[in-house]
């Protein structure tokens, strides 16, 4: 910020935050529904409001910039960041996009642009990145030019033409090239034929995945029209290398220009170099956080984003003068309500206590009873002793982001039975039962809307847990809530994603976009299928790690070396420092490490208990072949997270013996059962990495597939 001299005034420093649905990564914050669930509002002025106080709390804290909002039409959800998107339709996703863009830093050219309380927007993620192939986070989106340009480009002149400056490139490939590394998109189209005048910021050390690059240099990102790289802990190496590729000429003093003069433009406009730094500024004011009218907002928008999927016999409204039972597992917890991006990256380890002046949906319930002079209890499990009038079971996918929370199948009940169980019990007993379900996205939800009267979509809700209740109870007041959502996104028929016709039509959906009911709907709903119908080639990986040349979701591959890794998204992956190299074939994935230094695959996603697995024998199968005999020693076991195992080592075993053995270089099968693993030091509460093999020396590997199951009346395999 110091000025050199009379010709170099200070550079002000730009920061910026997640801020995708409210201030969420800051305690006290008013967290606002994921956009999957403003979807369903289709109210494209609530959401410019919601832009204008999530600016205001950023702008609280002293930051200038908020990464959204996202534009990504998510087509198949089993992508890990669905509930990121709006809308499967691409008109829906423009308005929000010009709604949230007005929102945050005020209208441009007017005197509310980047006024005090304004942030500045990024629209992200360019391009394509909800219509990747499996719904794979980071993958590839193989689709025509014209169906990129009319659905998942969108959001995108909408956006620029309400003001936007800065647009986010994505990790995606468009038909095998990385978009950090598209010269065609992120220039000619964004910047040229789109009219971008400020400038493309990577996303978190996505350059490295372009083939040729790593994370400390990447010359190919800036030549393609990224201006500014995110580099979080690569940027000082990474400065280094690029300044050397300017000089050299490996980078044109030109495309320098261009890169820091769009920056500056930002900055200028913005009227960054008039505000004083963020501990001079009167707008910073924690008292911003949280404020009643914040949350009265919130509590808005979870009114509107909640969507009756079936109501039975009138089960609702309730009477709030009745006695209620309150069961399932997320009923009093904000963590599931709040989802990922909250307070930490996945959102899985936050408690209530992170969360002050925001309100369980329990909460909510018992709040509106106890007002009205009815009762409500909370049982987890669903059991009672006194039997209840009506009993609300609130269910809900685990907290997840990104990859982390991609899928193979979209069948709820198959990984969380909990709350299917608690209706079961509850039906057989005679209670009448609404269901309240917390996701991400549509799942496959047959046996609990079966075992229900009445079933709620509420996704991803945030910090109001008080908006739930709102639409649940017969009101005396004057005002008297009804259902107005209405889906964005089509609800599956089975297990597996909808299906778009080139026509526009969708196939495959048991309640379409736009579906949705209301008290006065007719709620009966015959009792629908509870076959899943996954075919068999998808039920074949349910066990698997690595199948048929791909990794099951949510699982990933990772090559690793000193202490950094990379995510492997395309089909050739080298780890940072170049210690080893993955590579997708026919055949499976083949590793090939240069014995210059220590390198690691893995293969690692969101911590899982395997206890249970390793009681009923399960074992680690590795098909492999040796392409090269080992150099020096191989290691090969799982790696489990902190504080559970010290430093993330859980257990390696020594496998040099086996690969070197006669025959290696034909098929062969290595089965480690997950008692070895125990046995050497494993703690299986919390594995991160279910499979790691590392080696210093030089060595080639091809690995056709990769399971952890039951050896099912095989006799036990010995310990390496």
């Amino acid at each position: 910020m110091e000025a050199i001299g009379t010709s170099h005034p200070p550079i002000p420093i730009l920061f910026g935050i997640d801020a995708v649905h409210g201030h969420a990564k800051i305690v006290g914050a008013t967290i606002f529904p994921h956009n999957v669930g403003l979807g369903a509002a289709h109210d494209p002025e609530l959401v410019r409001r919601i832009g204008e106080v999530t600016a205001e709390e950023v702008a609280a804290t002293g930051i200038d910039w908020t990464f959204a909002p996202t534009v990504a039409v998510a087509r198949d959800v089993r992508w890990g960041r669905s509930y990121e998107s709006y809308a499967e339709s691409p008109d829906l996703v423009a308005q929000y996009a010009a709604a949230m863009v007005v929102g945050l830093q005020g209208e441009r050219g007017t005197p509310q642009f980047m006024a005090p309380g304004r942030t500045l927007s990024s629209v992200k993620h360019f391009l394509g990145d909800g219509g990747t192939l499996g719904g794979r986070d980071q993958g590839d989106t193989v689709v025509s030019e014209a169906e990129l340009r009319a659905v998942h480009a969108a959001g995108y002149p909408a956006a620029i033409k309400a003001g936007a400056m800065i647009v986010m490139a994505s990790y995606n490939s468009w038909d095998g090239v990385k978009l950090h590394g598209n010269r065609y998109l992120l220039t000619e189209i964004l910047k040229d034929r789109l009219g971008l005048d400020g400038f493309v910021v990577g996303d978190w050390n996505a350059h490295e995945e372009i083939p040729g690059c790593t994370k400390y240099r990447c010359a190919a990102a800036v030549l393609a029209g990224v201006d500014m790289l995110m580099a979080p802990d690569s940027w000082r190496e990474l400065y280094k290398n690029t300044l050397a590729q300017a000089r050299s000429g490996e980078i044109p003093l030109s495309r320098i220009d261009d890169a820091v003069r769009r920056i500056l433009r930002v900055k200028s406009v913005a009227g960054l170099f008039q505000r004083a730094a963020p501990q001079q500024r009167d707008a910073v004011d924690f008292s911003h956080l949280g404020s009643a009218a914040h949350r009265s907002l919130a509590r808005e928008a979870v009114r509107k984003s909640l969507v009756l999927l079936k109501n039975a016999h009138g089960t609702l409204p309730l009477n709030p003068r009745s006695k209620i039972l309150v069961a399932g597992d997320a009923a009093d917890s904000i963590g599931a309500q709040t989802g990922g991006w909250t307070i930490d990256w996945q959102g899985d380890l936050n408690s209530n206590a992170d969360f002050p002046g925001a309100t369980t949906i329990f909460a909510g319930i018992q709040a509106a009873v106890s007002a009205a002079g009815g009762s409500a209890a909370l049982a987890k499990d669903g059991r009672f002793a006194d039997k209840p009038d009506a009993a609300i079971v609130v269910f809900a996918e685990s907290p997840y982001a990104e990859f982390e929370g991609d899928r193979e199948n979209l069948d709820f009940s198959a990984g969380d039975t909990h709350g299917l169980e608690v209706l079961r019990r509850l039906a057989k007993a005679g209670v009448p039962t609404v269901a309240i379900f917390l996701s991400g996205r549509p799942l496959w939800v047959n046996p609990e809307i079966n075992a229900s009267d009445a079933f709620v979509a509420a996704w991803l809700p945030g910090s109001e847990g008080e908006g739930v209740a709102d639409l649940l109870f017969r009101s005396a007041q004057t005002e008297h809530y009804d259902f107005t959502g209405r889906l964005a996104f089509s609800w599956p028929e089975t297990a597996m994603p909808v299906t778009f016709e080139a026509a526009g039509t969708v196939s495959g959906a048991l309640f379409a976009r736009g579906f949705g009911l209301d008290y006065g709907s007719n709620g009966l709903s015959p009792r629908l299928s509870e076959e899943p119908r996954i075919p068999p080639h998808w039920l074949a990986a349910r066990d698997s790690l690595f199948h048929e040349g791909h990794v099951t979701a949510p699982w990933s591959i990772f090559v690793a070396d000193s202490g950094s890794e990379v995510h492997l998204t395309t089909t050739r992956q080298e780890s940072p420092h170049g210690a080893v190299v993955a590579t997708a074939t026919a055949e499976g994935i083949q590793a090939r490490w240069s014995g210059a230094r220590s390198g690691t695959l893995r293969i690692s996603g969101r911590a899982s208990d395997l206890r249970l697995k390793a009681t009923q024998g399960a074992t680690l199968k590795v098909r492999y072949r040796v392409d090269r005999a080992p150099q020096r020693a191989v290691t090969l076991g799982i790696q489990c997270a902190e504080p559970t195992c010290d430093a993330r080592l859980g257990a390696m075993l020594d496998v040099t013996r086996v690969l070197k053995a006669p025959h290696s270089a034909e098929w062969q099968q290595l089965s480690i059962p997950l008692s070895c693993l125990t046995a050497a030091g494993a703690e299986l509460a919390a594995v991160v990495a279910p499979f790691v093999i590392e080696t210093s020396g030089r060595l080639q590997l091809t690995i056709a597939e990769l399971s952890l199951a039951q050896d099912s009346g095989a006799p036990r395999s010995p310990c390496p």
